[in-house]
């Protein structure tokens, strides 16, 4: 198929929920789209879901008006100069981590942080500026985590953007673009679960559910999950969970100290905090044993708060490890999980409790935010609506 490259492609104009009021309902609105510049990607989105995070920086002054969403997938209409990974056609998962496969952290097997082209803050990151304005004022509009999906087309660059099969199914794919490849990715890369082990997960949202199931593929014994939902652990169990905790339902015991039981005294070998709070971090350390007890931040809290952990407990080989996107490297990585799932070694439907059209995302958005889904799969050209809430 020819390149539709910078020269041919023009402004686009479609739809996009804008973000103008912090944590208030997104709004419809008809967007220009600009066409991609050298290293970058204009993607026709096919469909996009919600994370937690985009929940975190809706609800946050500063951030306004945005395209929020960085988890999704689309097909490329068309590309930049120097673009040469992907052509016209090809399906594509954007994501919010880049991987230029050049900086000593992209060729560095302990760090998944592109040091060359971080994001930056509402723009695209290699001119800082944005592809996005208002139809109705031209007024500019911000992207988001370099992805900004809640729109039916966006402009990313080639760093952020994994190529898969044609073939993949695209709401699988789309889960594979943040959430589930961070949960897994967690467990395999950044704690590497050793068979016979104990896990505790705290928050079983979509990444900690997939922690679970990360950890039972790498061999975990006994795999607690801690939320304040029962309704999770129905899912939790399918996917490996072994135990679960309600911290409002432990007889006034504190969840270090119920962890503390069910490992025979000693505390799990690994825990997962999934939520972003600073207080459930330092339990989550409490929870983990001495001598080799290792404590993955994945959740992202929202206030910079400091974490509270006692010095001296940290001199008992105990220690604190945060990760962005779950160690992996997005280029290398998603296609392994992508092949996992058609191997049908990964297990990804059981994330999807509900899928609407596009003109309903506010609806998912509550969803989330009530705790009633996982995960919604949005479509850009409406779906039929299945609910199958938790």
């Amino acid at each position: 198929m020819e390149q539709m490259n910078t020269a041919a492609a023009k402004s686009i104009r479609c739809r996009a929920a804008v973000s103008r009021v912090a944590g208030q309902p997104l709004e419809m609105e008809e967007v220009e789209v600009a066409p991609p510049r050298a290293h970058e990607v204009r993607i026709k989105i096919l469909c996009t879901s919600i994370c937690h995070t985009d929940i975190t920086f809706w609800r946050m002054e500063g951030n306004h008006p945005s395209i929020f969403g960085h988890e999704a997938v689309g097909v490329v209409e068309s590309v930049g100069e120097h673009v040469q990974e992907v052509a016209v056609g090809d399906m594509v998962v954007p994501v919010f981590a880049a991987q230029c496969s050049e900086c000593p952290d992209c060729l560095s097997d302990r760090s998944n942080l592109c040091s060359k082209l971080p994001n930056v803050a509402g723009l695209m990151p290699r001119d800082r500026t944005t592809r996005f304005s208002s139809v109705s004022t031209g007024e500019p509009i911000r992207h988001f985590l370099s992805v900004s999906s809640f729109a039916e087309y966006t402009v990313v660059d080639i760093t952020y953007i994994v190529k898969l099969d044609v073939g993949f199914p695209p709401a699988m794919a789309c889960l594979l673009s943040c959430g589930i490849s961070t949960g897994v990715g967690a467990a395999w890369k950044v704690a590497a679960v050793e068979p016979g082990s104990s896990v505790a997960v705290f928050g079983l949202g979509a990444v900690g559910l997939a922690v679970a199931q990360g950890a039972r593929m790498r061999g975990a014994k006994r795999i607690i999950g801690v939320d304040l939902n029962p309704d999770k652990f129905d899912v939790g169990k399918r996917l490996g969970m072994t135990d679960f905790i309600n911290p409002n339902d432990t007889g006034g015991k504190t969840v270090s100290e119920v962890i503390k039981e069910m490992t025979g005294g000693g505390g799990a070998d690994y825990c997962f905090e999934c939520i972003g709070s600073t207080s459930v971090m330092a339990e989550a350390f409490q929870s983990t044993r001495n001598g080799w007890g290792k404590t993955i931040l994945l959740g992202v809290s929202g206030n910079k708060a400091p974490i509270s952990i006692p010095s001296h407990e940290i001199l008992r080989g105990r220690s604190v490890i945060g990760s962005l996107f779950g160690g992996i490297k997005p280029k290398n990585d998603i296609p392994m999980l992508a092949q996992k799932y058609l191997d049908k070694e990964l297990e990804l439907e059981e994330f999807i409790t509900h899928e609407m059209g596009f003109e309903e995302i506010n609806r998912a958005f509550e969803l989330l935010t009530q705790g009633k889904s996982i995960r919604c799969i949005i479509w850009m050209d409406g779906a039929k609506e299945i609910d199958n809430g938790v």
